[in-house]
């Protein structure tokens, strides 16, 4: 799967998450927040190399219970996620590298 490039204002239930079959990454943040802008180039440069990725853009804020229960509290708040499992988690993520380890470990490279 590609990119997303636009935040999802529904977001799936947790139980619907959870139930997604192999590799998804959770993002969390908001079109207004500079590091989130900051990080879409790195995103895409790493999630180019790993198309078997599902991934979920999710605008967060104030009385968004996904986030909430995933205890995301900086955006953006990447959640690596196999088979509806959390694998590991970057928050504010500054390089490429960071990210494709991430991504290797839940596509199955890695």
């Amino acid at each position: 799967m590609a990119m997303n490039h636009e935040y999802s204002r529904s977001a799936p239930s947790r139980a619907e998450i959870e139930a997604m079959p192999g590799p998804v990454l959770l993002e969390f943040g908001t079109p207004w927040c500079g590091y989130c802008r900051a990080a879409q180039p790195l995103l895409e440069a790493a999630l180019a190399d790993h198309p078997s990725v599902r991934h979920l853009k999710i605008e967060d804020g104030r009385g968004r219970r996904l986030g909430r229960s995933y205890g995301v509290k900086h955006w953006p708040t990447l959640i690596f996620l196999r088979d509806g499992s959390e694998v590991t988690r970057l928050v504010r993520p500054i390089d490429t590298a960071a990210i494709r380890e991430a991504l290797a470990q839940i596509d199955g490279s890695g």
